[in-house]
């Protein structure tokens, strides 16, 4: 199994590592598939507005809801997230040589979200490099029965793992 995940320190950090490297893989031919989580600052005080680029189409999907200055709740839009789960199981059908999960976050941690894709990846021998918050590193390495390796949040870490692993130049600039 080709499992490998990781967690980056600061608020953000793990989305931009891993646009970077979804980016540097596709101009190195592989097929990347899965999202990269793009966040938008917002002028009007609100929290960030969140999108996930769906891999390797290119599909922007706003997974936020704007909930008011007020809320306190989840601002995640669970459908629009689904809908993104939708179209990488539909990639995954047509050839990858990566699936990479932006993050493993609460709605997976219910047993939602990626969970079925990842486990559908990895029956088909197809690598997973998974973003993880801190909050659901737990219950990420229950559901991968720790068997998951976690690399540190490093261009050259997972820059080894991925060389290693899809057998491509990997680096990443």
């Amino acid at each position: 199994m080709k499992l490998a995940f990781t967690i980056a320190p600061g608020r953000g950090e793990t989305n931009l590592l891993l646009a970077q490297i979804a980016d540097h893989l596709a101009t190195q031919g592989a097929k990347v598939v899965g999202t990269v989580q793009i966040d938008t600052d917002r002028d009007d005080g609100h929290k960030c507005d969140m999108d996930v680029k769906v891999l390797p189409e290119g599909r922007i999907i706003r997974i936020s809801q704007d909930l008011g200055r007020a809320s306190r709740g989840c601002r995640l839009d669970m459908d629009a997230l689904e809908t993104a789960v939708a179209d990488i199981e539909v990639a995954l059908d047509q050839g990858a040589d990566l699936l990479l999960v932006n993050k493993f976050g609460k709605h997976e941690a219910e047993g939602r979200g990626f969970r079925a894709v990842i486990a559908e990846a990895l029956g088909r021998d197809i690598p997973v490099l998974v973003g993880v918050n801190k909050l659901n590193r737990d219950a990420f390495i229950s559901f991968c029965d720790g068997l998951a390796e976690e690399l540190p949040a490093d261009n050259a870490a997972i820059e080894a793992w991925l060389s290693s692993t899809l057998k491509l130049d990997a680096s990443v600039g």
